[in-house]
């Protein structure tokens, strides 16, 4: 199997040219996708001129190492919100000096740590410089690891994607 898939490269290709044409540059802070958006985005040719760098957040140490986390998150934390994924975003965008920045936090399965928060529960925020975080909560309704990761992924590029065309269009409602 191959990654990114080839149904993904015209949109990947797409928010390369934008991210180009609106001078922003990109870090990522992901957990349950394991890698796989910053492998994504890497396969665009030219991404080295707006990828700053990623980091794949699995645990609470990571969070406080890289993300910035206080004491006070980690007690506080009881599973993925886009407030979670704001401050992973936030955290990254800084540490890394990004314009923007991807935050992702959720539960891939087959299982959960919590009956309140259901497999195939993702939450997504982008950290930008001109305003507070935009955020997605996406819902999959499936219980498969990969199919799950490969989805949060997907969505996480699409929002992406939204952000960057507003931007270009000088959306101020963003």
């Amino acid at each position: 199997m191959s990654y990114p898939t080839p149904e993904l490269q015209p949109l990947l290709e797409e928010i390369g040219s934008l991210l180009n044409e609106t001078g922003q540059t990109l870090a990522i802070a992901e957990s349950t996708t394991g890698g796989l958006l910053s492998a994504a985005l890497l396969s665009v040719n030219g991404a080295a001129g707006w990828y700053k760098g990623g980091a794949v957040l699995y645990t609470l140490d990571a969070r406080s190492e890289y993300a910035g986390w206080t004491k006070e998150d980690v007690e506080n934390y009881r599973g993925p919100t886009e407030g979670v994924a704001s401050t992973l975003a936030n955290g990254v965008k800084k540490r890394l000096n990004a314009t923007l920045c991807i935050g992702e936090a959720g539960i891939a399965g087959p299982m959960s740590p919590s009956r309140r928060l259901p497999p195939g529960l993702t939450c997504l925020a982008i950290a930008r410089d001109d305003g507070p975080p935009i955020t997605k909560t996406v819902m999959t309704g499936v219980r498969d690891r990969i199919v799950n990761m490969h989805a949060f992924t997907e969505e996480a590029l699409k929002l992406l994607h939204e952000t960057l065309t507003k931007m270009k269009q000088g959306n101020a409602k963003l």
